[in-house]
């Protein structure tokens, strides 16, 4: 498979939606087990990014190839379909391992960061000598199998598929560098790094084909699929500050009451004080108050804060004064953040919230590069992380009206051609097939933040003890979601360091070991 290099995309097809005042693309959508992007510059000749190891030769990190990768791995003759990837060879001496990943659930194209020593990838690189890669999974960006994200396109688009994406690539490829025909596992070790659905893919490859990949690190790795996550704001409860969990618990419950009660008056004029007397499902209504909790997972340890504090601040300064960790207590919480809602919701009107009419583009469009589409299909049929309230007897940050069949509905709204019925995705046989939490592989480093609020769909979940070992280490870190992947983390947090230090230790000694089956040659690289 011959890579083929072009410029730089100066445009690429989209699709958008109209931004909803809640600052969301679309209505009712919670976060996705996505790493974050750690800006880098697009040029490795710029004044500002010159590197040792590089000859004139070297184009900008933003340079597109494309690989020839097979629509159904299982039927060949099917054909194929261009899947864009991007490569440095900044640190490559021959002999190095190829560092490759994916960002996964997202278009790919500017991600450029796993390329660069701003990340763990690119510390390996320059440890080992390497060469960074980076893939664009599969229905996400512009590598699609079919020009539409259609039903029957997206029989193709499963974790299987993706799986095998990653190996035919390894396997296949013929890198734009000297002696780039010479990089397969037959020839040279290959390191597969990935955060979050990103790192559970990393984590299935390594178990499916270890033939393939020699080491993987797995950062935040989401490898059991739940239906039911409400562990997704236990993270958020536990290490948000005390006086504004409390408070936000206080004015969930008081929702909560007013609902079961079944005073209609009462239900209206609170949706008046919140500013959404204009939504008419109140589930809607409710799910529009988890918004500010889900910007706890774009937290990292350089922000310095963000949106998540910004609103606990609303709740809990008052007059230039915090509140002790008891809160202020409802009356206070419940007018702030009522001021807060209408603020941000001033002109809502129900399209802007509702999750029933389903006649809206978000619903109906199946135009490419529309990631909603491509990873709601996964979280429909595979994995689930249906963000739900607490069980009862737990205390919960969000209504109990938030349940799985909340969410189902939508996957049936998005895909009536597949489910004429909400499904219930199927998340026992993802598990089964890949081990879920209880996945064993060799020469996979694992690592999980503990303020990371997918970390209960991780092997470091709670009460789930599954023992590190040599072969597969878990080390944790007090960072939030995939911290240990930048390496600017490192330098503001020990114990992201730690876990950085020893993924360079494992992957160096894992590395010695590698010899290559098919070529009669063993490894160089000593580095």
């Amino acid at each position: 498979m011959f890579a083929v290099r072009i410029l730089p995309l100066l445009a690429s097809v989209s699709l958008t939606y109209a931004l909803f005042p809640n600052g969301y693309n679309n209505p009712g959508l919670p976060p996705r087990p996505l790493l974050p992007v750690v800006p880098a510059p697009d040029s490795l000749a710029s004044n500002a990014f010159r590197l040792s190891n590089l000859d004139e030769e070297h184009p900008p990190l933003n340079a597109t190839y494309y690989f020839d990768q097979y629509i159904d791995h299982n039927v060949p003759t099917l054909g194929t379909f261009k899947q864009r990837y991007w490569v440095s060879w900044e640190f490559y001496e021959p002999g190095g391992p190829m560092i490759l990943s994916t960002p996964g659930e997202s278009n790919a194209e500017g991600q450029t960061d796993p390329l660069t020593i701003y990340t763990i990838n690119g510390q390996i690189a320059q440890q080992q000598k390497g060469a960074t890669i980076v893939i664009e999974h599969r229905f996400y960006g512009l590598s699609n199998p079919y020009p539409d994200l259609s039903v029957a396109s997206f029989k193709y688009h499963t974790i299987d598929q993706a799986i095998n994406d990653l190996a035919f690539f390894a396997k296949s490829v013929i890198l734009p560098f000297p002696g780039g025909d010479k990089v397969s596992p037959a020839y040279a070790p290959w390191v597969l790094i990935g955060g979050s659905y990103a790192g559970a893919l990393t984590a299935f490859t390594l178990r499916q084909y270890p033939d393939v990949f020699w080491a993987g690190y797995a950062s935040s790795a989401v490898v059991q699929g739940i239906v039911d996550f409400w562990q997704y704001f236990e993270p958020v409860r536990q290490f948000m500050p005390r006086n504004c969990s409390n408070d936000v618990q206080r004015v969930i419950a008081h929702w909560d009451e007013i609902i079961d009660s079944g005073n209609e008056t009462a239900l209206n004029e609170l949706k008046a004080l919140f500013g959404m007397s204009g939504v008419v499902h109140t589930d809607d209504v409710v799910n529009e108050l988890t918004s500010p909790l889900y910007t706890w997972q774009s937290l990292n340890l350089t922000s310095g804060g963000g949106a998540f504090y910004d609103f606990c601040d609303v709740l809990e300064v008052n007059n230039g004064i915090s509140s002790p960790e008891y809160g202020w207590g409802l009356g206070h919480a419940l007018a702030a953040w009522a001021n807060y809602s209408k603020s941000k919701l001033s002109s809502c009107i129900d399209d802007c919230l509702s999750t029933y009419n389903t006649s809206q583009p978000y619903w109906t469009s199946t135009a490419v590069n529309n990631w909603v589409r491509s990873w709601s299909w996964t979280v429909c049929t595979e994995m689930g992380f249906f963000q739900v309230s607490a069980p009862y007897g737990q205390p919960t940050l969000v209504s109990r009206l938030l349940n799985a069949t909340y969410y189902e509905r939508k996957c049936q709204q998005m895909f009536p051609e597949a489910f004429p019925r909400p499904p219930v995705p199927n998340v026992d046989a993802t598990n089964k097939a890949y081990g879920g939490y209880y996945l064993r592989a060799e020469r996979l480093f694992t690592a999980t933040g503990l303020r990371d609020p997918w970390r209960d769909a991780t092997v470091s979940a709670d009460g789930i003890h599954i023992e590190s070992t040599p072969e597969q280490p878990i080390v944790e870190s007090d960072g939030f979601h995939c911290s240990d992947l930048e390496t600017a983390n490192g330098l503001a947090d020990p114990t992201v360091l730690n876990v950085q230090t020893q993924a360079l230790g494992y992957v160096k000694e894992w590395l010695r070991n590698w010899k290559a089956p098919g070529a009669n040659i063993t490894s160089t690289n000593e580095f």
